[in-house]
């Protein structure tokens, strides 16, 4: 179903709106008074035009939320809460689905002599912990990765205006590569420490099978055996793992939608219908997706490792895993796992945008000029 003009005016899914506000505004006792979802009549009345409520602005009508004035003006305040709410959707939602994969890749990666392959280490966990056992720890992973998306997009759009803005446009447009990859390191970085403490029991719940049922009782036992700051012991590996996977996320993505719109779209990507694009996003995110794992993997071993063991350290984890192990153990499943990752999370990121009316990322240098990104969100 196509969205209606005035809920991608909001940063609020329709859904979210009162129904009963629309039969209010309809309705012929109320002649004079604006809708609900009508945009206030000038910069004086938008405080009116927030929240309606009984006893509040509203004189009693139906709770209800109304639609912005106009829609997002790029690089506002409103611009980067758009992107990060679309940043905790495409994360979130993404890893949580995708539990069952990452309980069995951690799990191959702990124990490979007892999960020996992807298909074994089902059957050994369905045997072992039954069908619900499959989504053991999703709670952490659904928080953890909202947070991090929260940061990882909010940010990096952030950043990459700032250092567009420093670099000058030409240079902006000349170094792009090098803007995407400093953008998204730097939104990594605090994306991360945001996500450690959550990262840190999620993978005790699932690779120590009794230890806890999920976030609520994980998190205080988690503290009680390493100390607070125990939720941060897999913090520099994390950074390795993630900071060299985002930097190939952002940078890849942007650079092979790019590429596609210049070379395989006959038409310009102002010119094509959103669906298109949006079927873009997911392609480009899904090629940059396998990449992202092949880089990131060796890191993402030795996080699984020191999650796991008490006390251990990265030394301990090279020379029981070794450097093939580092490089291999787990790859397979991980590339499959993060390339339909990515692909689902820049396909949720970008929908998002459009439901807002935002362009959708990349096709464009790093900060387009005023009047295209005005073509572009209309």
């Amino acid at each position: 179903m196509a969205l209606s003009d005035l809920s991608r005016d909001s940063l609020l899914p329709s859904f979210l709106y009162s129904p009963r506000s629309f039969a209010a505004a309809a309705s012929p006792r109320f002649p004079s008074s604006p809708s609900p979802y009508q945009a206030p009549a000038s910069p004086a009345a938008a405080p009116a035009a927030g929240l309606v409520g009984a006893g509040g602005v509203g004189g009693g009508r139906p709770f209800s939320i109304r639609a912005p004035n106009e829609k997002i003006e790029m690089y506002s305040p409103a611009f980067y809460a758009a992107c990060t709410a679309g940043g905790i959707a495409s994360c979130g939602l993404t890893h949580m689905a995708v539990t069952p994969l990452d309980l069995v890749k951690c799990n191959m990666q702990i124990d490979p002599a007892k999960y020996k392959s992807i298909s074994s280490g089902f059957g050994v966990l369905l045997k072992e912990q039954g069908a619900r056992g499959f989504f053991r720890g999703w709670v952490p992973t659904l928080l953890g990765y909202s947070a991090q998306g929260a940061c990882k997009f909010g940010f990096y759009e952030f950043f990459k205006k700032t250092y567009s803005d420093m670099a000058g446009p030409e240079n902006a447009v000349k170094y792009k590569t090098l803007i995407y990859l400093a953008g998204s390191a730097s939104a990594e970085v605090i994306a991360d420490i945001a996500l450690c403490p959550f990262e840190a029991v999620k993978v005790r719940v699932q690779t120590q099978p009794g230890f806890a049922r999920g976030l609520s009782d994980g998190l205080p036992k988690f503290i009680k055996a390493e100390g607070a700051a125990g939720l941060y012991k897999g913090i520099v590996p994390l950074w390795g793992r993630q900071i060299p996977y985002t930097m190939m996320k952002f940078a890849s993505f942007e650079t092979i939608v790019e590429l596609i719109y210049k070379h395989a779209v006959p038409v310009p990507k102002a010119e094509c219908s959103k669906s298109s694009q949006l079927g873009i996003s997911f392609a480009g995110g899904y090629i940059a997706g396998v990449f992202c794992a092949i880089v990131s993997h060796p890191a993402d071993n030795l996080v699984s490792f020191l999650n796991n063991a008490k006390g251990a350290t990265v030394g301990d984890a090279v020379k029981k895993i070794g450097m093939l192990g580092l490089f291999t153990r787990g790859l397979p499943l991980r590339i499959v796992m993060i390339g339909t990752l990515t692909g689902a999370q820049w396909g949720i990121y970008d929908a998002f945008k459009v439901m807002v009316g935002l362009p959708t990322t990349g096709g464009a240098p790093p900060v387009a000029p005023v009047e295209e990104a005005a073509k572009a969100i209309a």
